[in-house]
């Protein structure tokens, strides 16, 4: 976690964690745990091992492994303790899942930090990442690990959080209407933030201002006094600054371009190693550099610096940290190929994707400069639970393509023939039924020079397009950051 010190006496005592759980124990009671796990594949000796049903695994079937592998304990439900006892020291609960989040909300109660939540439709992972990258310049931070933001991760997040930390940096997701309020009910943040509100698993709510509704959410579980902080921009602003003023928020703050907001941007630019941003933060003025490009970026800065400033840092410290953040791996990381007798630029967008990001995403490659003889290339999956909007949505990027001067487009996927035959047939480089179709025939269509942006929803797996250009070119000559 970002910040966070090393721990000298134990995540949580053996004893400490009998009453949380509400646990009965099976063999010897361990001094202390050092950390929480629940995946043997990166658990480490001293770890507790949380025995979670998944959708495809039962986490029973591997706590013999996780003993083995020197975890100090297993929390096992009471359906399979005659099958495990004997093989190591055991938490028995009656469930194991609602003993993960009891043991979360011990560590909200104990602990003195200040808290944050994110949310939002686009951008809440490099949000949580940027602001937790700010806050840990001050004091030992402890933050979401990569997108732990659902009804297991955020109390897993939570039960890893150290009694010691001064700050905390929680992302908190969901599918459907409801699912928020459970989860920022147990994270009890001193600041909330949605980012954005999009047109994203549209199927299950029908409209967007359904989607804002349940990202509004967030603001039910803060604490009372506690600061709200809203996208401007987002023509569903009145109904989130309705749900912040129902909550027991005692701000509510506002970012954006829009002038009216509380922090808004004066200029952007964008170049390839990141963003020069000129904004008006709560009436002053303040030029930053931001270390990953992006139009998207620079706004979500405005939230991050306003999260950070009602968390007691000071305006300027807060953007000099923001120099150091560059895009994780499949949101905006950059990577320099070799190709023939030059290079390329490969901008990895593959993580996940819906209208707003796959624009944005856009936004970022038609603003960098391909070398010499290259062309802006993007290379995209479809965008998935879009309900009977797919297929408009999907044809409507034709228009930012054409916006931000993409040369070529490659398609993978049914919803992105939409695309494909909307766009002119000059810019049209191919389409393929599906991401294993067309990874073979990619490097085929790329030349030296190229900027290259691959994205598309998980579900489209663009992510093996990245792995083939990967493994084809950097694997000859080694990588770069570009």
């Amino acid at each position: 976690m970002t910040g966070q010190p090393a721990i000298k006496h134990g995540l949580w005592t053996g004893l400490g964690l009998v009453g949380p759980l509400q646990a009965r124990v099976s063999g010897n009671m361990p001094d202390s745990i050092g950390d929480i796990s629940i995946d043997t594949r990166t658990l480490k000796p001293g770890d507790l091992f949380f025995a979670i049903l998944g959708e495809n695994t039962d986490g029973h079937d591997y706590v013999a492994k996780a003993l083995a592998a020197g975890a100090g304990a297993a929390v096992i439900d009471e359906a399979h303790a005659d099958a495990l006892t004997g093989t190591g020291p055991l938490y028995v609960v009656r469930e194991v899942l609602p003993a993960l989040e009891r043991l979360g909300q011990a560590a909200r109660a104990r602990s003195t930090a200040r808290i944050a939540a994110v949310t939002g439709s686009v951008g809440k992972t490099s949000t949580k990442d940027a602001l937790a990258l700010t806050l840990a310049t001050q004091g030992a931070t402890h933050a979401s690990k990569a997108s732990y933001n659902n009804h297991w991760g955020v109390p897993l997040t939570l039960a890893k959080m150290p009694e010691s930390a001064r700050y905390g940096v929680f992302e908190i997701g969901m599918n459907h209407a409801g699912e928020i309020t459970p989860l920022v009910a147990m994270v009890k943040p001193h600041v909330a933030i949605v980012t954005t509100v999009a047109p994203v698993h549209l199927e299950y709510f029908g409209s967007v201002d359904a989607i804002a509704r349940a990202k509004g959410e967030i603001f039910s579980g803060l604490v009372k006094g506690g600061a709200a902080i809203i996208n401007r921009d987002v023509p569903q602003f009145a109904i989130l600054q309705e749900m912040a003023k129902a909550s027991p928020a005692g701000h509510i703050i506002s970012f954006g371009r829009d002038s009216s907001a509380d922090a808004h941007l004066l200029s952007v630019e964008i170049f390839p190693e990141g963003t020069y941003v000129e904004a008006s933060v709560l009436g002053k003025s303040i030029k930053y550099r931001l270390g990953a490009p992006g139009q998207h970026f620079a706004e979500n800065s405005l939230a991050i610096l306003l999260a950070a400033r009602l968390m007691g840092l000071e305006l300027e410290l807060a953007a000099k940290a923001l120099e150091g953040f560059h895009a994780p791996k499949g949101r905006g990381s950059q990577t320099r190929l070799p190709i023939g007798e030059g290079h390329m630029t490969l901008l990895d967008e593959s993580y996940n994707a819906n209208p707003a990001s796959m624009r944005s995403a856009l936004a970022v490659l038609g603003a960098l400069p391909p070398g010499e003889g290259g062309r802006r290339v993007a290379i995209l999956g479809d965008m998935l639970e879009l309900g009977d909007e797919a297929g408009p949505l999907h044809a409507e990027l034709a228009r930012t393509i054409e916006i931000e001067k993409i040369d070529q487009v490659l398609c993978a996927g049914p919803n992105m023939k939409f695309l494909f035959e909307a766009l002119p047939k000059s810019r049209r480089a191919g389409w393929f039924e599906n991401a294993e179709a067309l990874a073979p025939r990619v490097a085929e269509a790329l030349q030296v020079g190229d900027v290259v942006m691959i994205k598309g929803s998980n579900s489209s797996r663009m992510g093996l397009i990245v792995q083939s250009l990967m493994h084809q070119f950097a694997n000859s000559a080694g990588t770069g950051a570009a």
